[in-house]
């Protein structure tokens, strides 16, 4: 199988990996809240955007491709963060599988 290139020079967003932690709402239950663990430098890559109708109002969903450098420590539900901006983690692979770099399927999550 050929190497995929990467230009290391294209990672330009600075983001931010949040884990979730889940703390007790005092009534049996929990709230997920999220907590910066470290930061990394990416290529982020829109891919597709689409508006469905929910509850009477329109939703919009943007999803992007964000490349990083090869890290065990990334995993389907985290999140990551730039600036205002969340996107949340649903799909992680090594796209050559050399273990040179990972590409993040991401969903910008909507405030």
């Amino acid at each position: 199988m050929d190497r995929l290139p990467l230009d290391p020079g294209a990672l330009t967003a600075r983001l931010d990996r949040e884990l979730p932690a889940e703390a007790p709402d005092g009534q049996g239950g929990a709230s997920t809240t999220f907590q910066c663990a470290d930061r990394l430098w990416a290529r982020i890559e829109p891919v597709s955007a689409r508006v469905t109708e929910v509850a009477g109002g329109n939703r919009a969903t943007v999803t992007h491709h964000m490349w990083t450098g090869w890290r065990s420590d990334i995993v389907a539900g985290q999140r990551l963060r730039k600036a205002s901006r969340i996107f949340i983690v649903r799909l992680v692979r090594d796209p050559d599988e050399t273990r040179r770099f990972l590409v993040l399927d991401c969903e910008e999550q909507q405030q």
